[in-house]
């Protein structure tokens, strides 16, 4: 019989489900989200409930066994969020410890190769994140930003913009996940708007900024425009760089949201 392990959705959840995998000997297993969860007469179903401990007992094991390299593809594959990961990099952790001398790199492997796919696939948007990233002065002294990237990066820039703005009180708001990365000139905390708020409604919502931030927006959106050369432009190279589900978060592209995005890709 089938047994389905159900987490909370967190990536310490996700470790303490397989560290009671490998603790009980499971072999028929599969575990999910409560979301994705649906009740089954010819399986068992066991609630997970996350301990530190356990994640970070599993998360060592695989630092030493998988590499620091491939202990980290495995966390960015995770942070994808694509429905049936965990099946995924629970087979990809059986393999690691099922083989004498395992290498991230041995692309032979499907579940390997998979894993390094969709590392890549988030790196590249981790990349992007920090790039594209644009803070607006709040009345309250914090510098705000809002996103709403395709995977769960907000983990894997923390510390970019711990670094790049440290004298700086910040926050950095995915809306695609409700919560978001607060910095308090010590650490960064992970917080949560209480309701359920618009992105660009709160962007665009002059009330909630400094009086001098719209004039700053004005002024880079003039300079933006004024050193672009109209006769140079290559959409397709330029949406190759910056895709259009970026456009709306900066400054520089305020006036061309509405730009119809038919013909590119």
């Amino acid at each position: 019989m089938k047994t389905i392990l159900i987490y909370d959705g967190s990536f310490d959840g996700f470790l303490t489900a397989v560290y009671q995998v490998f603790q009980e000997k499971l072999d028929n297993v599969q575990i999910l989200k409560p979301k994705h969860y649906e009740p089954d007469m010819f399986s068992t179903c066991q609630e997970i409930i996350t301990d530190i401990k356990k994640s970070k007992r599993v998360w060592k094991s695989l630092i030493v066994k998988a590499s620091k390299t491939g202990a980290n593809e495995l966390h960015r594959t995770f942070l994808s969020e694509i429905k049936g990961v965990e099946a995924l990099l629970l087979r990809y952790i059986i393999y690691v410890y099922s083989t004498e001398t395992f290498s991230h790199n041995n692309y032979s492997n499907n579940d390997v190769l998979r894993v390094s796919q969709i590392a890549r696939m988030v790196g590249r948007e981790k990349h992007r994140m920090e790039a594209f990233v644009r803070f607006q002065l709040t009345k309250d002294g914090i510098y705000f930003s809002s996103v709403e990237p395709d995977f769960n990066v907000l983990p894997l820039i923390a510390r970019h913009f711990k670094d790049r703005y440290a004298d700086q009180l910040w926050i950095i708001y995915d809306f695609k996940r409700n919560y978001g990365l607060y910095y308090d000139l010590t650490s960064v905390e992970r917080i949560t708007f209480e309701h359920t708020l618009d992105a660009e409604a709160i962007t665009n919502n002059t009330s909630l900024f400094d009086e001098n931030e719209m004039a700053y927006k004005d002024l880079w959106l003039n300079y933006f425009e004024s050193t672009n050369i109209k006769s140079r432009k290559n959409m397709k190279l330029h949406l190759r760089h910056i895709p259009r589900r970026y456009w709306k978060y900066l400054s520089e592209k305020r006036n061309q949201n509405m730009i119809p995005s038919k013909g590119f890709n």
